[in-house]
């Protein structure tokens, strides 16, 4: 049975405070509390404190949804009155369908933690948009392969999920196994903070119980998946800061069936790296890589050193990035938000 632990009294650095945020401190502020969003709900921010959990009082017009899980504060010690944001080391977020703003995933995330099982979720596109998204961030990715009790051969996933970018980090898990947490413990030392993303039911919240130690009664519900498409119940419904028992944080979020992307243009280059080192060697600094003459992406495809799957896909996520990602366009002074259109 798993047992719950009763964390100690917390310093700043085991918060997830550094250096970064000390040096936007002015000499007048060194007396505040500052405080770490654990939870943002409609109308109220819950926030980590060296004294332990804590109500942050927002003025009267602020926005709960200013605010991302992760975030820094500034708050009067007593009152816990919100004074200001600290500036963001990262910050994870994503634009959805029909909305104008982003919308906030987390905040100070050293390291995104990208879930998926061993069966019909496992989704190379999918996880690729995962990937730009954390990149762009500048968190660091690890794609971490659930229900690898279940398969025969999970070895296939790990070798297909480590191609999709260099260097990429890629651990398998038994999500429910004790030494979940040990395999993933060199990304959740003490101060370290992770977050959890993925589609619902591929085991976010069992690993979530099982990195923070969760008793049966604290532990997040989790939910099973349909066994005709492997597609899993919502059972997460807000984003959350949670401990971990190695000295870390972890950020549950809630599933997402669909990730478009946006705003990712760096991520993406990061992402597909072989293509944007072959772009300099074309004839034509502005070519497309789709029918233009002396293209050295084409010439790669056709001599099988570049996955043709590999390049429609970087086609199609840059298309969509360039359609989602709005420009600014008007009068100096007097710009606005204009989205791009289909190429």
């Amino acid at each position: 049975m798993t047992q719950s632990f009763d964390p100690p009294p917390l310093s700043l650095p085991a918060l997830g405070w550094s250096a970064f945020y000390d040096d936007q401190l002015e000499p007048e502020e060194t007396g505040l509390a500052r405080l770490r969003v654990a939870t943002v709900h409609r109308a109220r921010l819950t926030a980590e404190s060296a004294v332990g959990p804590v109500r942050i009082n927002l003025p009267i017009h602020a926005k709960t949804t200013d605010f991302a899980v992760g975030d820094w504060v500034l708050a009067e010690p007593e009152t816990h009155m919100f004074l200001r944001r600290l500036a963001r080391k990262t910050l994870l977020q994503r634009r959805t369908e029909g909305a104008g703003a982003q919308q906030l995933i987390a905040a100070n995330v050293d390291t995104l933690f990208i879930v998926t099982s061993c069966n019909d979720d496992f989704n190379p596109a999918r996880l690729e948009r995962y990937l730009a998204l954390a990149n762009e961030a500048g968190t660091n990715p690890v794609i971490v392969l659930t229900k690898v009790d279940q398969v025969a051969e999970a070895a296939r996933y790990q070798q297909e999920a480590a191609a999709l970018q260099r260097e990429l980090a890629v651990v398998m898990v038994n999500a429910k196994a004790p030494d979940a947490a040990a395999i993933l413990a060199p990304w959740c030392g003490l101060g370290q903070t992770v977050a959890l993303v993925g589609s619902s039911g591929v085991g976010k919240s069992t690993l979530l119980n099982t990195l923070a130690a969760k008793s049966a009664e604290e532990a997040q519900p989790t939910g099973g998946i349909r066994e005709g498409d492997a597609k899993g119940r919502h059972t997460t419904t807000s984003r959350s800061l949670h401990a971990i028992e190695g000295g870390g944080w972890v950020i549950d979020t809630p599933g997402m069936r669909t990730l478009h992307v946006s705003d990712v243009a760096a991520g993406l280059e990061t992402l597909f790296a072989e293509i944007t080192e072959l772009a300099p060697n074309c004839r034509f600094r502005d070519c497309t890589h789709a029918h233009e003459p002396g293209c050295a992406v084409q010439a790669a495809s056709k001599a099988g050193t570049l996955d043709p799957a590999r390049l429609d896909r970087w086609r199609k996520l840059l298309a969509e990035n360039h359609t989602n990602t709005p420009t600014q366009s008007g009068p100096r002074g007097n710009k606005l938000p204009v989205r791009g259109k289909r190429r």
